[in-house]
């Protein structure tokens, strides 16, 4: 699988088609996020195709699109809200997971988590928050 754990919760990845939505679930995934708007290439799945794949494996579906115009508060609440009712673990994806990851730091310090701990889980899984460390703790109440 393309995807890049992050923590024993939540693993992020770039673009996955309907047709992989069997084996995440397999993993044993229970949550899929998808972080990517529809259209931003020509050639990536639809997210309705992946949402109906999600569906018919049994796995919960977000829908939190994330454009380059950046990061909200909804969006922030949105994936809080993902990552906390999600049953088991969450596999999250956008272009190359860098959103995913973005966003689940975001919602994991406005929940009060340390951007240190959340900086470091994110290297691990080869991506970097220095661009919105200092938002992280803002949000975490760590400024």
């Amino acid at each position: 699988m393309t995807g890049r754990k992050i923590d024993s919760h939540f693993t992020a990845s770039p673009q996955i088609t309907p047709e992989q939505v069997r084996e995440i679930a397999a993993e044993g995934f229970t949550t899929l996020v998808c972080n990517r708007p529809d259209g931003e290439e020509a050639d990536q799945p639809r997210s309705s195709d992946v949402r109906a794949a999600a569906k018919a494996a049994g796995m919960r579906w977000e829908f939190i699109p994330v454009t380059s115009a950046g990061f909200s508060g909804n969006q922030v609440e949105a994936m809080a809200g993902a990552l906390e009712q999600s049953s088991g673990p969450v596999f999250a994806y956008c272009r190359s997971g860098t959103r995913s990851t973005n966003l689940w730091a975001l919602a994991k310090a406005s929940q009060g988590g340390d951007p240190e701990t959340l900086t470091k889980a994110a290297a691990q899984g080869g991506y970097d928050l220095a661009g919105i460390r200092p938002l992280l703790d803002a949000l975490s109440g760590k400024a």
